[in-house]
């Protein structure tokens, strides 16, 4: 199989869908990668890494389609690039579908096997391939929540962890998933005074252990929720129903009983955000402000730690690439359930219920 890897062209991404150690394994196996020139060069990688590695470098992304059975990406394709797929084409990248419903219809036109690495599963029902970008994200969301509560960001002028005679900011987890849990592990370590929501009880008791109680976990019901946001200085919304729409948890309402220059993170902006008043920014401008609450919404958080990220997501996914490669998309989705999960489009159709639903696909 020839596998393509394109320069990601979102705003402020410099993460890469393979490095040139996984490229070199996958030519040893028998497939022929290529790479766009400068794909890697937001983490170091030039051109001449990937051709050490035995990969063909093209000059640009048309060449990388036109070539490729199977593209390998890591943020959702773009307007340009889901104009170059084809019915032949395997796409194994991140899609976050329910929140984007132009990219479902674009992929479902192209006729193309899309399959998405935040539906993956493994056989303990996890998220393998949404886990370490949610590591990620989840630890980033301390430390911006941090900086956007300082006063020349816009935010109260609090320190997260206070000092000796001054007590700490008070910070609310609304998810008890891998960015909810690392984000509370952040967020403990800053010495701060953090409450973490959930829905199950068992997930609950978990956390309650792993933390030997210096995280407050709390059953997420509405009343709770607003009592505790109203209370907070930072939120950090980590809500995840696997291929749907994050459910809103703070409404426009909420923030009205919020403390001025109190900070919201949503990590769930992906798919579509959990607060009410969420809409998606950049690295470049990743704050703005809502009834005097400071939002942070940038869509792809884990972009401005592309070295950390890109080891830490091409690790997981090299896996399934190479189960694509060698055996083909047919073949491998058909041994292994897990990666049939991941599923989203396929000959012009949404093939996954969570996505079809929040879509009305």
């Amino acid at each position: 199989m020839r596998i393509g890897v394109p320069k990601e062209i979102k705003v402020e991404e410099y993460r890469v869908g393979m490095t040139p150690g996984i490229a070199h394994m996958l030519v040893l196996d028998g497939a022929e990668v290529v790479v766009e020139t400068q794909a890697g060069a937001g983490l170091g990688f030039s051109d001449a890494d990937y051709e050490a590695a035995g990969a063909t470098v093209l000059p640009n992304a048309d060449a990388v389609f036109e070539r490729a059975d199977m593209i390998v990406k890591v943020k959702e394709p773009q307007a340009v690039e889901i104009a170059r797929l084809e019915a032949r084409h395997v796409l194994f990248t991140y899609l976050h579908l329910a929140a984007d419903k132009a990219q479902a219809e674009g992929l479902m036109k192209s006729g193309c096997t899309a399959i998405a690495y935040e539906t993956v599963t493994d056989r303990a029902g996890r998220l393998p391939l949404l886990a370490p970008m949610s590591q990620v994200a989840g630890r980033m969301a301390v430390d911006v929540g941090a900086n956007a509560l300082l006063r020349p960001t816009g935010g109260r002028g609090l320190l997260l962890g206070g000092v000796p005679g001054v007590a700490p900011a008070k910070v609310v987890i609304l998810g008890g998933g891998v960015s909810g849990v690392n984000a509370a592990q952040m967020a403990v370590g800053h010495h701060a005074q953090v409450s973490l929501f959930d829905i199950s009880l068992e997930r609950l008791a978990q956390i309650d252990a792993q933390f030997g109680g210096r995280v407050t976990t709390l059953f997420s019901e509405p009343h709770a929720i607003a009592k505790a946001v109203a209370e907070a200085d930072l939120v950090i919304g980590c809500v995840l129903v696997p291929g749907a729409a994050a459910p809103k948890l703070v409404s426009r309402a909420d923030l009205g009983r919020m403390q001025k220059g109190a900070v919201l993170v949503d990590v769930a902006i992906d798919q579509g955000g959990c607060f009410e008043t969420s809409r998606p920014t950049t690295h470049t401008n990743p704050t703005f402000v809502v009834d005097g609450v400071v939002h942070y919404c940038v869509a792809n958080m884990p972009g401005a730690a592309p070295l950390t990220s890109t080891y830490a997501l091409t690790a997981a996914t090299a896996p399934y690439i190479r189960a694509l490669a060698t055996k083909g998309a047919e073949r491998a989705m058909a041994e292994d359930p897990g990666l049939f999960a991941g599923l989203n489009v396929r000959a012009g159709k949404i093939t996954h219920a969570a996505v079809a639903q929040a879509l009305g696909l």
